[in-house]
């Protein structure tokens, strides 16, 4: 590992690639990219499902997500590595009035940018994803531009581009310190060596509040486990058999209960599903609940019937990173030069990664980001207004 660097990365997932490639698009090549773990995107990244939508309420997070959908569309043209990428559209399932009427305001403002989102009937909802009991469902929205990519595909693409034009990429390394000259970074601190550097980003995800710390910076992401689980027929086979005609969607598209969060698609032969935890506290502990899945299949058996004949064959829980207001933080510290920050997306990381990563690299670089960073502007918590995002799921 070189013993300086004009940038180190603290963070080896989708979002600490993605900047660490448009870095070095921009010129800036004398980067060092650290992960601690022996795998690239081995922390929430690796953990996700892969889900990426333009269905927010926050105008800025509908532009990154029609930015990132873009690239990743055109990504082997691009960056230059093939991905998986569906896009069979997200399904939000509405059964309160009240989050009907925030939708409609939400459709709108998608709209106004180009979005191509709209409400359905039921049986639009059911031709879409077979097999839904639609009970007190009040309103639906779908956007068939959203989908499900593949995160290691994504973030290992921007790794292997931004390692052939030059920037390091350490395993097993991990941030311990860092070094102040007045209220200026000037070395990070590892578990292989120190390194000489005026600018450290924190691409850590759930663990950005630790990078902080070092440099004395308070950085308020909490990371909260969320679990996946991959069912399949509970005698065995696949969801594509000819008994699960009308009972189970064929496509990928992504539905959501909003008011539970529960959601499900299509993966593989199997199913992927998964549900929020109201109850779960702030905390790095990703190890299975497996006493919280009854409470997951009751909610999954009345809207997808089929369920009750379903088995889990596997599942894991990762952690989303979140941040007071459910937006991002991406950029510059104001207490510290040379500090910069890009994480915090509360569950929406890996679909606004390649956007982000472009704006990040931008700011750094001095280039005009074209994009008002404002909404995740690190010093928001202390104004009295902000706004955040609504549709967290």
């Amino acid at each position: 590992m070189k013993s300086s660097a004009d940038v180190v990365i603290a963070g080896g997932g989708c979002m600490g690639c993605s900047v660490a490639w448009h870095l070095a698009r921009r010129g800036i090549t004398n980067v060092i990219l650290l992960e601690r773990e022996p795998q690239l995107g081995a922390g929430s990244t690796g953990k996700n499902a892969g889900g990426f939508r333009h269905q927010f309420s926050n105008s800025a997070n509908i532009e990154l997500s029609i930015e990132s959908v873009a690239l990743m569309k055109r990504f082997e043209e691009i960056v230059g590595t093939p991905i998986d990428f569906h896009q069979d559209g997200y399904l939000f399932l509405l059964s309160k009035s009240a989050n009907v009427d925030t939708f409609k305001k939400n459709v709108a403002l998608q709209q106004q940018h180009g979005v191509d989102v709209r409400w359905v009937s039921k049986e639009d909802a059911r031709e879409l994803s077979p097999g839904l009991d639609l009970t007190g469902v009040k309103g639906a929205t779908y956007c068939p531009s959203d989908g499900v990519a593949d995160p290691n595909g994504v973030t290992m693409g921007f790794a292997k581009a931004a390692q052939a034009m030059g920037v390091e990429i350490v395993r097993e390394c991990e941030v311990t310190g860092a070094k102040l000259t007045g209220h200026r970074l000037t070395e990070v601190r590892t578990s292989k060596g120190d390194i000489s550097t005026n600018i450290l980003i924190n691409a850590a995800g759930p663990w950005a509040k630790s990078i902080g710390r070092y440099c004395g910076v308070d950085v308020p992401v909490e990371p909260e486990r969320r679990h996946i689980f991959i069912a399949t027929p509970e005698h065995g086979g696949s969801w594509d058999a000819p008994e699960w005609d009308g009972r189970m969607p064929r496509t990928r598209t992504l539905v959501i209960d909003f008011e539970s969060t529960f959601y499900f698609h299509r993966e593989g032969p199997g199913l992927l599903f998964g549900m929020g935890d109201p109850d779960e506290a702030p905390g790095f502990d990703i190890t299975v609940r497996w006493d919280f899945l009854p409470r997951v299949t009751e909610v999954a058996i009345k809207r997808l019937p089929a369920m009750e004949h379903a088995a889990v064959s596997h599942a894991w829980a990762g952690l989303y990173e979140m941040t007071p207001d459910h937006n991002p933080i991406i950029g510059p510290s104001s207490d510290v030069t040379g500090f910069y920050t890009i994480a915090g997306f509360s569950g929406h990381g890996f679909q606004h990664a390649p956007a982000a990563g472009r704006i990040l690299a931008d700011v750094i670089t001095g280039h005009d980001p074209q994009f008002d960073v404002t909404p995740f502007a690190a010093d928001r918590f202390a104004r009295a207004t902000r706004s955040g995002e609504l549709n967290v799921v």
